[in-house]
């Protein structure tokens, strides 16, 4: 597994949540971390498919999924992790990812992203598991955003 796959996904990350949630975050140490349910967590599942195939996974907790949708709707107070909440965030995994893909094919690497797929707790049994290369974004005030790269190829 390459470093230098996450490295399009750490770019584009911080541009879009300093763009959209209005904080610039700071990058943590790049480690191998084990896919594993945890309660209270949300991920943002994206393929990539062509010169690399795999799955980004973006992982959060809920309580800074919440946090970061009620930066992305200008300060407005989110309770609970609703439909629009959900699509916020999905969005956010979207943004990143063709971002992302566009720096990849900046770079002589042509990919293709699924659209994102959001998987809460209760169904994280449906999220792959194995080894995936990993980098926190630290979130003052926010919390922790992890990028989690599984890349077959």
């Amino acid at each position: 597994m390459k470093a230098e796959y996450i490295n399009p996904f750490l770019e584009a990350a911080t541009i879009v949540i300093e763009q959209v949630v209005q904080i610039r975050p700071s990058t943590g140490k790049l480690g191998l971390k084990n896919i594993e349910m945890v309660e209270n967590h949300i991920w943002i599942q994206i393929g990539i498919n062509g010169q690399m195939n795999g799955d980004i996974v973006f992982g959060l907790s809920e309580q800074v999924a919440l946090k970061m949708v009620s930066a992305m709707m200008g300060g407005f107070i989110i309770s609970e992790l609703d439909e629009i909440g959900r699509s916020a965030i999905s969005e956010l995994g979207n943004m990143i990812s063709g971002n992302a893909s566009t720096m990849l094919y900046n770079q002589g690497v042509s990919v293709d992203i699924t659209p994102p797929r959001i998987i809460q707790s209760a169904s994280a049994e449906s999220l792959s598991s194995g080894q995936a290369l990993t980098v926190p974004l630290i979130m003052d005030g926010i919390g922790q955003f992890d990028i989690q790269v599984l890349v077959a190829s």
